[in-house]
């Protein structure tokens, strides 16, 4: 993108944020390890008491869980515009502006 500075595919771009927020989602669900963890990292975040006690004890995989809506509701785009991650569609669109 930065070398040719003439990509010509934001839907490629779109796929790789989306792709890489669930994988940061999913990171976020492994560091959380133990379910009293998840259980208050989840309250934390906004997920109502009762949500957060069925997800944190749930034995569905890292990935799975991590493209669930709780965990999308808990961890949104937002949050990692506040963590500073940066967005690639939105790097694509900056560089097609100054072309």
């Amino acid at each position: 993108m930065a070398y040719f500075r003439i990509a010509d595919t934001p839907r490629v771009f779109r796929d790789l944020d989306k792709w890489f927020h669930r994988r940061m989602r999913q990171i976020h669900w492994k560091q959380w390890k133990r379910y009293a963890t998840k259980r208050r990292m989840l309250a934390q975040l906004g997920i109502p008491p009762l949500s957060a006690i069925r997800w944190s004890n749930s034995s569905k995989g890292y990935w799975r869980i991590a493209g669930s809506a709780v965990l999308q509701r808990a961890l949104p785009r937002r949050y990692w515009d506040r963590q500073g991650l940066i967005s690639l569609h939105q790097a694509w669109e900056r560089f097609r502006l100054t072309v």
